[in-house]
């Protein structure tokens, strides 16, 4: 008689899966992947509006299928494995010496992500209070870097009250913008060759992988982690297929009514608060706070996983090398426009998270071959 596991038991019962754990779990994806870039639709208007149909359908589907495939392995490989070092998940996929090539690529890629989140605090205060972006940039990187100075440790529970609010409200800005110009889809679509807009790649394809690429590089350790609290792998895997949906979703909606409006976006820091000026003048500064709350709640998780990588956060040298990156963090950041740190930053890294993607797909595809064979 074949001899049951714990996991399979509850697989086969479904009384270790719960449906508030697996919303906990899909906000929490939907949180992360919060940032300046998706709150601002700066992100959104270089990887989805700017292809037109192409880019908010082909892209949208693309990145639904392959956001969710990415978020079920991440939370299911880490609630199976449940590694010592989530980083772990790069040599998985990857082997030894191109598993620790990603893993350390990685952390680089988290403290540019901090310089984006930087630049995309200038970028408000520049475009909604009228201030220099200096203001907003080394503002925010000194309240970062004296938040990340004490250690905080339980950093994904700040994000998650915030990450979901953004993302209700950026939804219901796009809604509103489709809703109130809703002829400005066909129109949008029309303009597009005759405007010079910011592209993720040069097709919707790739920007399509791109964007999932970068994304990858976020979530890995943090969802393989994540998934180590899974009690169950059907648990795991809901909680990936609820956040990458959801996610995929609202990219779609922000970007068609970034689309319909696209005249008045074309060429700004924050399309999203010029939708919220269009509806009302006391909404766009509502959300400016708002989109300035997602950037510190984000941006404080980035600093810190850099800094504490290299050094126990209680530390001297862990607060001296949290000064000296929020320090460098905010001259890189502000050294470039907003948008083009999104573009710069974001796609480069994205095309290197590609090559991951292929690695992970391989290692399913190779799982799931052997699994058929037993």
């Amino acid at each position: 008689m074949a001899q049951t596991t714990p996991t399979s038991t509850y697989l086969a019962t479904g009384e270790r899966t719960s449906a508030l754990r697996v919303l906990t779990y899909a906000g929490a994806i939907i949180a992360f992947l919060i940032g300046s870039g998706f709150a601002t639709g700066q992100e959104i208007l270089q990887y989805f509006t700017s292809y037109g149909y192409w880019g908010i359908f082909g892209t949208g589907l693309l990145v639904l299928v392959l956001i969710t495939y990415v978020c079920v392995e991440f939370f299911v490989v880490g609630q199976a494995k449940k590694f010592d070092r989530p980083s772990r998940i790069f040599q998985y996929y990857c082997g030894r010496y191109l598993g620790t090539f990603f893993d350390y690529f990685s952390i680089l890629f988290v403290f540019l992500s901090f310089t984006v989140m930087v630049a995309g605090a200038g970028a408000v205060f520049q475009e909604q209070y009228g201030l220099s972006r200096y203001v907003g940039g080394i503002g925010l990187a000194a309240v970062v870097g004296i938040t990340v100075w004490f250690g905080l440790k339980s950093l994904v529970d700040v994000i998650g009250k915030v990450g979901p609010l953004i993302v209700v409200i950026a939804i219901a800005l796009g809604i509103l913008g489709i809703v109130r110009n809703p002829e400005g889809i066909a129109d949008g679509v029309a303009l597009l060759p005759g405007l010079e807009l910011t592209q993720a790649s040069t097709n919707w394809f790739m920007a399509g992988l791109s964007y999932v690429g970068f994304c990858m590089l976020w979530l890995a350790a943090f969802l393989t982690a994540l998934g180590k609290t899974a009690r169950s792998r059907r648990e795991a895997a809901s909680g990936g297929v609820a956040g990458g949906v959801v996610f995929s979703v609202a990219c779609v909606i922000v970007g068609l009514g970034l689309l319909a409006n696209l005249e008045a976006v074309a060429g700004t820091q924050i399309p999203m608060l010029v939708l919220a000026a269009d509806a009302a003048p006391w909404l766009a500064a509502g959300f400016a706070v708002i989109i300035l709350t997602g950037i510190y709640t984000t941006a404080v998780p980035l600093l810190w996983t850099v800094s504490s990588r290299f050094f126990a956060d209680t530390t001297g040298s862990y607060k001296f090398l949290t000064l000296g990156l929020a320090a460098l963090g905010t001259v890189i950041g502000l050294v470039l426009p907003f948008d083009q740190m999104v573009n710069i930053v974001y796609v480069i890294n994205g095309y290197v998270g590609i090559l991951l993607l292929a690695l992970m797909i391989m290692k399913t595809v190779t799982r799931t071959v052997r699994r058929a064979e037993l």
